[in-house]
């Protein structure tokens, strides 16, 4: 053991620099400028790579059986990786891939802050953190990493994720929305050694077990990630005593070489260079609503500019200058998570071959103004909700992305994008009489935006996770109090376009065996569109409200056999829950958390679906009658949206109405021509507004505090709405 301690202290900070050093002056990772094993034996390099691949691949998949948690068992909410030892991505499994570059971060905080002396890393040990600010995005994703020593020689390091289901914040679940400063956000593990010899130390066990809801869930999880981290430890040594220790500590650099080149050459082949601009906005109402705090602003608004340049040499820069100061809510985001939301959007849209690793993100860039909500300048911010945020932001990404793939002429790569989908979350007494709270992950399975070759994934999509699954009901239902009533597809859900965005679905649920349950959901309010379309695709539309029944009939109906309702239904006016039930008809605008629920209580929530792509008048009208027949259209807005008649044929389907469709589309484009204006005509009308400050008040403020915090941002608004240089939006922040 000592010699162990003697190859190890004081080295690994000494190694991290001079690599970032090398970095600097080649511009290659680690100095490496040829890959001189690649080209030695190109068949054994990528036998090992895939090799490595298969490795962490194998550790998920076995991990994701010891689980017992819904999230990671159904949902895969787990990613595992090996590193460099100074933590540096060579090879990642399938998953929740944004979580690849938040650990290479948190191994490096550990090395740049003297983990190598004290508490020492050695053999067997295991050290954890869900601390944003130290290399993860929000607290329910805790990660486990192991170092990996082959006699006697720190060779690397096996690590892990799981989203937890619950990490004993203000409010039952993982994603705390009512979380305004980092003290009500939950249990925070920050970069601690939490075990030695591969045992999990029996102190940090009763630590979960005694500040969290459901601690079964995230001590088993904990093993699961262990048992991960010793598999691909084990692995990897094995694999070193067949190559040798030099060639190990040279291929596994080249590895990551390779990745950034292959990045660059990747986007050199699929995009155009030059500078790509694109804009979001997402906005929160809790105004009024119980549990909220006073510390924030009930109602705000925020603006995310995005600037991508694309460099000749196949650099992605990302540039958030101009967008928001940080907040007193759950939203903020940290350098880790931005790191993160770019890394899963590269390993989702240009490197498709599973070989990814920290590479990709080495040919990246990115301008997160300190400060702003990307990250804050006071790491008492709660990060408890990053991706509501993350979300709109890099859906903005994806569409430049895709930008470029079409002016490049690689149509079908461009992809609409990342939907903002909320969760809901819930605790208090459960079926089993015990306390519980945990999150409903079910929401991994929202619409995907639409791509220019065809439509959005129905039910399918969400950006964290390329593959999302909903789970399944009954095991679901195992672990919350209640009962599915209803699971269908909200129609109209996905934007409209000639192709349309992925529907999402609405889920009831009738409350059962428990005298109180707290609802709260999270991420999302109904006000703004930030789920937006492209190339003339509509955006999808915001969240539906949620709609309960307290004190409800549903047992005597049941037991007289009368019929039940299992959604609200899509009349606006009165849903199919009033026409149904008695009871008390409760309507609610998200985010929120309810008074409690008890049994026979019935609660609907519905998720978002992706943008549309393209022209809504060139939209296929079989395609559409399809669409209306199987509930992801209705006929309304087939007509009015797309302009596409309908009628029924001798077995009482619907089906396209071609000659009808052509006259009313012909009507719709003669309307466009009449209601349009010229541009220069529509900017001096805004122009006249924009002088007057005459917006909405949260829309005020959103502007005055990008101009305060970014001169580039007040500069270019003033600049292109034709302003005084010391024009000044009316109103104080």
């Amino acid at each position: 053991m000592t010699n162990m301690l003697d190859k190890t202290a004081n080295s690994l900070q000494r190694r991290l620099l001079e690599s970032e050093r090398l970095m600097d002056e080649t511009g290659c990772y680690d100095g490496i400028t040829e890959l001189r094993l690649r080209r030695q034996d190109p068949l054994k390099f990528e036998t090992l790579h895939t090799k490595l691949r298969a490795y962490c691949v194998s550790a998920r998949e076995m991990a994701r059986r010891i689980s017992a948690s819904p999230g990671v068992r159904e949902v895969g909410e787990m990613v595992v990786a090996i590193y460099t030892p100074e933590g540096d991505a060579i090879a990642l499994s399938n998953g929740i891939m944004v979580h690849v570059h938040t650990m290479s971060r948190f191994i490096k905080w550990m090395i740049r802050n003297g983990y190598e002396q004290n508490p020492c890393i050695r053999d067997g040990d295991i050290f954890a953190n869900n601390d944003a600010f130290i290399g993860t995005v929000q607290v329910p994703d805790v990660m486990d990493v192991v170092p990996i020593f082959h006699r006697g020689t720190l060779v690397g390091w096996a690590g892990a994720v799981c989203h937890e289901l619950e990490a004993g914040g203000i409010t039952p679940g993982g994603d705390v929305c009512l979380a305004q400063e980092r003290f009500t956000e939950g249990l925070f593990v920050c970069a601690e050694k939490i075990g030695e010899n591969d045992e999990i130390r029996r102190d940090y066990v009763i630590r979960c077990e005694r500040n969290l809801r459901m601690p079964i869930y995230w001590v088993l999880d904990e093993k699961a990630k262990v048992a991960a981290c010793i598999d691909m430890r084990e692995s990897v040594k094995q694999l070193i005593d067949e190559v040798g220790l030099e060639y190990w500590q040279r291929l596994s650099k080249e590895f990551i070489e390779e990745g950034r080149r292959a990045q660059l050459a990747r986007t050199r082949q699929l995009t155009v260079p030059g500078i790509y601009r694109g804009h979001t906005f997402y906005g929160h109402v809790t105004e009024g609503k119980p549990g909220f705090q006073p510390l924030a602003d009930p109602n705000w608004l925020y603006n995310i500019p995005i600037e991508m340049e694309i460099t000749s040499e196949g650099k992605i820069r990302l540039d958030f200058d101009g967008t928001q100061p940080w907040g007193y809510h759950s939203m903020n985001c940290t350098p880790a998570g931005m790191d993160g939301g770019m890394f899963v959007t590269l390993t989702q849209h240009m490197n498709f071959e599973g070989l990814v690793n920290d590479g990709a993100w080495m040919a990246t860039e990115i301008n997160i103004p300190h400060g702003t909500w990307t990250n804050p300048d006071n790491e008492m911010a709660a990060t408890a909700t990053s991706w509501a945020l993350l979300l709109p932001a890099y859906g903005v990404f994806q569409r430049l992305l895709s930008r470029g793939f079409i002016a490049r002429g690689f149509v079908e790569e461009a992809f609409v994008g990342q939907v903002n989908s909320p969760m809901i979350e819930m605790g208090g007494t459960s079926q089993y009489g015990t306390g519980f709270g945990m999150a409903h992950f079910e929401c991994a399975a929202a619409g995907s935006g639409a791509l220019a070759i065809k439509d959005g994934l129905d039910t399918a999509y969400v950006g964290w996770n390329p593959e999302s699954d909903m789970g399944n009901i009954e095991i679901w239902e195992q672990n919350m109090p209640m009962v599915y009533i209803g699971r269908s597809i909200v129609p109209n859900s996905g934007g409209a376009g000639k192709y349309r965005g992925g529907c999402a679905f609405i889920s009831t649920w009738l409350i059962n065996k428990t005298d109180h349950l707290r609802l709260v959901t999270s991420e999302h309010s109904s006000r703004v569109f930030d789920n937006g379309g492209l190339c003339g695709g509509y955006p999808a539309p915001t969240c539906e409200r949620h709609h309960a029944v307290r004190n409800s009939d549903i047992h005597e109906r049941a037991e007289r056999r009368e019929p039940l309702a299992h959604t609200p239904g899509t009349d606006p006016l009165v849903s199919d829950f009033e026409r149904t039930y008695k009871g008390e008809q409760v309507w609610e605008e998200g985010p929120y958390i309810t008074r409690p629920h008890k049994a026979g209580d019935i609660f609907s929530h519905a998720y978002n679906g992706g943008g549309g792509f393209g022209d809504v008048l060139e939209r296929d009208p079989i395609k559409t009658a399809w669409d209306v027949e199987n509930g992801f259209l209705t006929r309304e807005a087939a007509e009015k949206v797309f302009g596409i008649i309908l009628k029924e044929d001798a077995e009482g389907y619907p089906q396209a109405d071609i000659d009808a469709t052509v006259a009313r589309r012909a009507e719709l484009r003669k309307k466009r021509l009449k209601q349009a204006i010229p541009v220069s005509e529509w900017i001096a009308r805004e122009q006249r507004r924009v002088e007057a400050s005459d917006f909405a008040p949260e829309v005020a403020k959103m502007y005055r505090s990008a101009m305060k915090l970014s001169p580039r941002f007040s500069r270019d608004f003033k600049e292109f709405w034709g302003l005084a240089s010391d024009f000044a939006i009316a109103g104080e922040n």
